[in-house]
């Protein structure tokens, strides 16, 4: 009976298969704590929208709207159609808010994870990755 040896899972079947995997996993742990910062870094990172210099949104990068204001001189509460004027600039501002935070917090997470961090250049994978 032969034995049969495992790929990649040991690394022993392939020629510093060991070292490679030790890469992977240390490449791998790294990357868990850049993404974990990142996180951290969002909760804390502000964006700011205005509309129509009425409604001003505050939120942070984890989706989390900080503040609504709402300049009350800047409505024309004369015009029968200024609340319906006040909710739309808010929705529109409110959903601006988020698209932007979420559109920062995917490049921040593509800023770490693009090219898997370094992964294809790694010799061996030909740039398989890259």
């Amino acid at each position: 009976m032969s034995k049969r040896r495992g790929g990649i899972p040991g690394g022993g079947g392939i020629p510093g298969g060991q070292n490679m995997m030790r890469q992977l996993q240390q490449m791998q742990q790294k990357m868990q704590e850049d993404m974990a910062a990142a996180r951290d870094a969002l909760e804390h990172e502000l964006f700011e929208i205005n509309k129509g210099g009425i409604v001003t949104v505050v939120i942070n990068g984890h989706q989390r709207i900080q503040s609504i204001t709402v300049k009350p001189d800047a409505l024309d509460t004369s015009d029968p159609e200024w609340a319906t004027d006040l909710s739309d600039l808010l929705t529109l501002a409110v959903n601006e808010a988020i698209e932007e935070s979420q559109k920062q917090a995917a490049a921040r997470m593509e800023e770490i994870t693009g090219n898997l961090g370094g992964l294809g250049d790694m010799p061996g994978l030909g740039g398989l990755f890259g």
